[in-house]
């Protein structure tokens, strides 16, 4: 799984973005960034039929993740609801599949259901997202369980509270976490104590704060709706930081000092 993808929450709602949207989507596959997460609540769909149009012509090179509404994942159900992404994608197959998050369905019925679409060669492997430490036990204690291969969770430099005790659990039982909204919907962008570290750094405040989340040895996804920004999240990639500007980040945006609910939008 590639360490540094492209979301898509929020794209695919409004017919005048679309070229703009594609645009950026093609753009960051041609830059390296190929993973590429979306999901069915996303636009009602719209943003996988974007993404589907966004990859027409290079589906092999594209690392594909789309999610699965809670109320739609019982055991048939994950598999008629993954049928409905893979058309709307316009693909056989997704290399990750995850449940959007936590709901009233039993975690067995859900992971028969992932087990049967991965049997059958429909998705790769199969996830999480927004599941805590007592979500992830509870899911590691079924049959199936340690099959999971991804948790993802918000996490950024102003949320760090999955530090204290997801991450380390996750990376016990080898659950990759990916990171979302690794920007804080763009507000560590506009933070001035991340800006000045980044100018004393020689970078952006963009590439920064995603340097220092691959640095944690997690996966981040952006989301990209402007060429514009498409290289400066590009460039993080490439970003190796050095161990005063970890400690000033450090500094700025404490780690967790005990355990902290794990924070959702």
């Amino acid at each position: 799984m590639p360490a540094l993808g492209l979301g898509t929450w929020r794209v695919g709602e409004r017919q005048r973005e679309r070229a703009r949207e594609i645009e950026a989507l093609r753009l960051g596959l041609e830059l390296g960034m190929t993973l590429i997460d979306t999901a069915e609540m996303y636009g009602d769909g719209g943003a996988e039929e974007l993404v589907g149009e966004a990859i027409a012509d290079r589906r092999d090179n594209v690392f594909l993740v789309s999610k699965v509404y809670p109320h739609h994942a019982t055991r048939k159900g994950v598999i008629a609801a993954c049928e409905r992404s893979l058309a709307r994608l316009a693909t056989d197959r997704l290399d990750l599949y995850l449940l959007h998050w936590r709901g009233r369905v039993p975690l067995a019925e859900t992971v028969a259901g992932f087990e049967e679409l991965r049997a059958s060669g429909r998705i790769r492997a199969w996830g999480v997202s927004n599941f805590d430490c007592s979500d992830m036990r509870e899911l590691l204690a079924l049959p199936a369980g340690s099959h999971c291969a991804v948790n993802q969770v918000l996490y950024h430099l102003r949320s760090r509270g999955i530090e204290w005790d997801l991450l380390p659990l996750c990376r016990k039982h080898r659950v990759a976490v990916m990171a979302y909204s690794p920007l804080d919907e763009g507000r560590l962008i506009a933070d001035r104590r991340l800006g000045a570290i980044a100018a004393r750094a020689g970078t952006k405040a963009a590439t920064l704060a995603l340097a220092w989340l691959l640095e944690q040895g997690v996966c981040a996804i952006v989301k990209t709706g402007k060429a514009a920004h498409v290289h400066d999240n590009r460039f993080a990639a490439g970003f190796s930081l050095e161990p005063g500007q970890i400690e000033e980040i450090d500094r700025a945006f404490p780690p967790p000092r005990g355990p902290t609910p794990l924070q959702v939008i």
